[in-house]
């Protein structure tokens, strides 16, 4: 499963998520900005600075100058490279002015008069390190000054583009119910047509150049190649992952979810690479006009996007493979259903390849608002006729089972506002706003496939961290037999991992559908930076970065401590003369003394000084004032019994109301394990201010000892051999010390014999004392010696003497 996750799976993912991921962005920003240029120490920081300054005002210019028209994105681009190099240029000056300083604190301060002069070279060195520090601080403070400016400029692009936006969409044309719209529209057409025969010159141009010798073939060949991809070459990759999957994959949800991505990718990929050789087969030698360059690339790049949608639609649907169907839907409904992504890939397709050529064409303004009117009605009204398509499947499903259908909250608000957008698009292109109609078109289509990839790649990722971390797979296995994780870790592994991912997934997701209002996924994440910039908590700074490194930090301390801590008890401490409470011991003080280790290296990490934490200390120190005197008397009790080992894991105790085995020795309280399988949690200072019988503690040997009352006139020679046979006998008792007996006691009723046997444990000597006891009757039965009975006085009333009585007098 490891092979195919990582050639066949993970690597095609990667490459289609790169590719179409770099499509998108270049079909939504096809000027991006350079990379931030880091501070170097070859250069010049005035001269840097000047220029970071010159670039401010360039910016602030076209921003003022041509606020309407301006290219707000690349702006604020510009704008965040240069806050970027000016918070770079800080960080690169600041150390060298600290160095600066402590060359100054070494030499001292300034004699004073009367003090004897400094030489000259120790003078000449004041004056040229003061001179430095004078230059650092200037350059620092412009630096700072800069990264400031370019904040505040990024903030005025940013809601100078938020007032276009709300401009565009407020205004109002002519609707497409009045006269003077279809006659505006007639009075510029000739224009358009003229406009329109100008690119179709150019097209017929570059498709003649094509044609030349020199690039026949490498047209045929694309082309040939593009049909390929497009027709068998799909069939064939989707039926090889098909394969594979089936070979390779367990049978599961991670294989359902894993086939949905691959068949998604698999359209995508096939659809837009045939775009890019049917580009390339007409522009092979660089024979297509600039502007018809630029057409085509921006044509390839919304077939990329609609080939994805119509790949995610059908991926979701699954018409052919009901089994493999990620949503819960009913088989009539996705084979009603299985054109509409198509389709709506199709009106994605129409509307990019619309409006680019409108912007190359330079079309009139009534020939924009008729086409995107017509756009706005067609896509609208496809999700519409969708919608209402579902819908009457629902009611006859429901009819048929006479049961209500349920569905998610989350799919009933996006059905709703589908159903509202529908409406208010049609009744915005009828009453003369058609940009607020397109806008709403388009983002119905944008938020769709935002929506349908979270909740592809949502089970996606959760069905593969529950396949990886399962306790029952392969790869859980291995992890519990490397690193000896138990199952329950794993699922909450597995369920956190699942959870964070699912978590930026949708961070993500937000960021992208922010991105036709303007924003994007850097906006929010920019956002969230800033809102937990500088948060202060006491004296305690709250930085995101800094806290994730220490939860980093901690993570791989605790795991480097669970493997020491695994190799100390199962490898070495066994292989020493140390019995197992000492290893315990041993190895739960280790334990203690790493997680403060850890815990400190975290904190400083997150530059978190003890000082910082002083508050705490102090609130705590009330606390333990109160209430946790019993909580901290217990630790240090805790730590008493670890190193000075009073008890240890594995002793017999005996304290009031309280008997059994040392089980754990924990922080807090110690766990005894009862005659009767039950576990007693004692507080550790019960151990420390009680008084305590421990059985094991000087001595693990166990005592047999037996009594045995005896007739007086019994052979006690006889009687010492038997037991002594009885006692040597038994395999649990010890030769040394040897088994005894002794006659301890003659009274008028019986002689007491008491033998003495010693075996390795207290715990089995009630179970040998049975069994020699057993042991001993069947000898003594078998020597016809019994035990002693005690007398009994019995009185009988024969009521009074008479004649007849064998006791009465005479007889």
């Amino acid at each position: 499963m490891h092979i195919f996750l990582r050639k066949v799976f993970i690597l095609p993912l990667a490459l289609g998520l790169f590719v179409f991921g770099t499509q998108a962005l270049h079909a939504q920003n096809p000027t991006s900005a350079p990379a931030p240029a880091s501070a170097s120490s070859t250069q010049d920081p005035a001269q840097a600075l000047i220029s970071l300054s010159k670039q401010l005002d360039s910016i602030k210019t076209t921003l003022s100058s041509n606020a309407t028209n301006a290219p707000l994105n690349d702006l604020r681009s510009e704008a965040g490279t240069v806050q970027q190099q000016a918070d770079q240029w800080v960080e690169t000056l600041t150390p060298q002015m600290d160095g600066v300083q402590a060359r100054l604190t070494v030499l001292g301060p300034v004699p004073s008069a009367g003090a004897p002069p400094e030489t000259a070279a120790v003078s000449q060195q004041r004056h040229q390190l003061e001179r430095d520090k004078g230059k650092l601080d200037s350059e620092i403070k412009q630096a700072q000054l800069l990264s400031q400016d370019a904040a505040k400029l990024t903030t005025q692009v940013v809601e100078t583009r938020n007032q276009q936006f709300q401009t565009k969409l407020a205004t109002r044309t002519g609707s497409p119910l009045s006269i003077g719209f279809w006659s505006n529209l007639a009075q510029s057409f000739p224009e358009d047509s003229a406009r329109l025969k100008r690119i179709k010159g150019l097209a017929l141009e570059g498709g003649s150049a094509a044609w030349q010798p020199e690039n026949r073939l490498p047209l045929i060949l694309c082309l040939i190649g593009a049909l390929l991809l497009i027709v068998p070459g799909r069939w064939l990759v989707e039926r090889l992952m098909l394969f594979l999957a089936r070979r390779y994959m367990p049978d599961g949800h991670f294989r359902r979810s894993a086939l949905a991505v691959i068949f998604t990718l698999t359209v995508t990929l096939s659809i837009g690479l045939a775009a890019r050789l049917i580009y390339l087969a007409f522009n092979w030698n660089g024979t297509l006009d600039d502007d018809l360059d630029t057409l085509a690339q921006s044509i390839v790049h919304t077939l990329f996007l609609s080939a994805f949608i119509a790949g995610l639609g059908r991926a979701l649907l699954a018409v052919n493979h009901p089994s493999w169907r990620l949503p819960a839907l009913a088989n009539i409904t996705a084979s009603k259903m299985r054109w509409f992504p198509w389709l709506l890939g199709g009106a994605f397709l129409l509307l990019g390849v619309i409006e680019h050529l409108n912007n190359l064409a330079g079309a009139s303004l009534p020939a924009t608002v008729c086409t995107r009117a017509v756009l706005a009605l067609l896509i609208t009204g496809l999700v519409g006729a969708a919608l209402i398509r579902v819908r009457r499947i629902r009611k006859t499903l429901q009819h048929e089972s006479d049961k209500p259908i349920k569905h998610p909250l989350w799919v009933g608000a996006l059905v709703g506002l589908a159903t509202l957008g529908v409406v208010i698009a049609w009744l915005s292109v009828f009453i003369g706003y058609v940009a607020l109609a397109f806008f709403i078109s388009w983002q119905m289509l944008w938020i769709g496939m935002i929506v349908a990839s979270l909740y592809m790649l949502s089970h996606l990722q959760h069905d593969l961290f529950n396949t990886l971390l399962s306790p029952h797979g392969r790869s859980g296995h291995r992890l519990q037999s490397s690193f000896g994780v138990a199952p329950t870790t794993l699922e909450q592994a597995a369920t956190i991992l699942s959870a964070a991912v699912r978590v930026l997934l949708l961070l993500v997701a937000v960021g992208t559908l922010l991105m036709p209002f303007g924003g994007g996924p850097q906006d929010l994440f920019s956002h969230i930076g800033t809102v937990f910039t500088g948060l202060t908590v006491g004296q305690l700074t709250i930085k995101p970065g800094a806290v994730l490194n220490a939860l980093a930090v901690f993570v791989a301390g605790m795991f480097l401590v669970r493997i020491i801590k695994r190799w100390l008890a199962e490898q070495l401490l066994p292989k020493t003369t140390l019995d197992k409470g000492m290893q315990n011991s041993i190895v739960t003080l280790l334990n203690y003394v790493a997680v403060v280790i850890v815990f400190a290296l975290a904190l400083k990490t997150a530059d978190v000084s003890l000082q910082s934490l002083t508050w705490i200390a102090s609130a705590l120190s009330v606390g333990i004032g109160f209430g946790l005197q019993a909580i901290v008397s217990n630790f240090i009790s805790g730590l008493i019994l670890l190193a000075e080992q009073p008890v240890k894991v594995g002793d017999w105790v005996s304290m009031p109301g309280v008997e059994g085995d040392i089980r754990r020795i924990n922080v807090r309280a110690t766990e005894i394990q009862l005659s009767d399988r039950s576990t007693m949690i004692v507080p550790n200072s019960q151990f420390i201010t009680q008084n305590l019988r421990n059985v094991t503690h000087g001595n693990a040997l166990g005592r047999v000892k037996l009594s045995l009352p005896m007739p007086l006139d019994t052979d006690a020679a006889k009687m010492r051999e038997i037991m002594m046979e009885a006692l040597n006998a038994n395999t649990a008792t010890l030769a040394t010390p040897s088994p005894a007996v002794t006659l301890d006691d003659i009274n008028n009723t019986a002689m007491t014999f008491t033998g003495v046997a010693y075996v390795h444990s207290p715990r089995e000597a009630s179970a040998v004392k049975s069994d020699l006891l057993f042991d001993i009757l069947a000898r003594l039965a078998k020597a016809q010696l019994p035990l002693s009975t005690p007398q009994s006085m019995i009185v009988r009333n024969l009521g009074p003497l008479g004649e007849d009585s064998p006791a009465a007098p005479g007889q």
